[in-house]
């Protein structure tokens, strides 16, 4: 039996990932931090990527794409592209949460780690994963306080992870309380997206929708058009 090969698509930060991997090992990836340019730059990194490996679309097993939550046009870029190519080569399509993929970023490095993905002003979307990467609550919204994770924090040692943790440590100062402010990599949802495969677990190409959390809101300018 040949090793599976996925191609992985981040996209729901300001972070455009795009990885390929054969059986647990990575064979190519491409990552920049480019806030606005996953439309023009998703494409040629994917493309890169195939040809790197000497391969086609055609080959891979799967494909998988973060589901968020995450940014609105990033997740909408990624699962669209992915879509496109799951419909025109008909394979199938594996989602991996985006709080998933920052927790395999930060597992072993503390007892609890806790993604946090930036959501405006002083929210983030996040859950609590134990040192296995293992989810322990459910996704949320949470707007930051002083006394957010507090318990966790009396406990045991916490990792903050992702791009929203920076507004954290500006409001708490615990022994216990460590940050690592950075985006999900593709190359980490390698291990999610293996064990979904091997479960079976797909998306329907059709009707996968990305996880937003929250409802889409478009500000209307304050200047006068007149």
């Amino acid at each position: 039996m040949t090793d599976p090969i996925l191609l992985l698509i981040e996209t729901s930060t300001e972070s455009c990932s795009v990885a390929l991997s054969s059986g647990d090992k990575i064979i190519a990836e491409r990552t920049i931090s480019a806030p606005k340019q996953h439309a023009s730059l998703l494409a040629p990194f994917i493309k890169e990527v195939i040809e790197q490996a000497g391969i086609s679309i055609s080959n891979c097993t799967a494909i998988a794409v973060s589901e968020g939550p995450g940014s609105y046009t990033g997740l909408r870029v990624g699962i669209s592209t992915v879509k496109g190519l799951c419909f025109g080569a008909n394979k199938p399509l594996l989602a991996v949460g985006t709080l998933e993929i920052l927790a395999m970023q930060g597992i072993k490095k503390a007892k609890k780690i806790v993604p946090m993905i930036d959501a405006r002003r002083m929210e983030v979307y996040t859950a609590i994963f134990n040192s296995e990467g293992i989810q322990e609550s459910k996704t949320e919204a949470l707007i930051l306080d002083e006394n957010s994770f507090k318990n966790e924090l009396e406990n045991n040692t916490v990792l903050f992870i992702g791009d929203g943790v920076n507004k954290f440590r500006s409001i708490i100062n615990h022994p216990n309380a460590y940050f690592e402010s950075c985006c999900p990599n593709a190359t980490y949802m390698l291990t999610p997206a293996l064990k979904s495969l091997q479960k079976k677990e797909f998306k329907d190409v059709a009707y996968f929708e990305p996880l937003y959390l929250k409802e889409f809101v478009i500000g209307i300018s304050k200047k006068s058009i007149l």
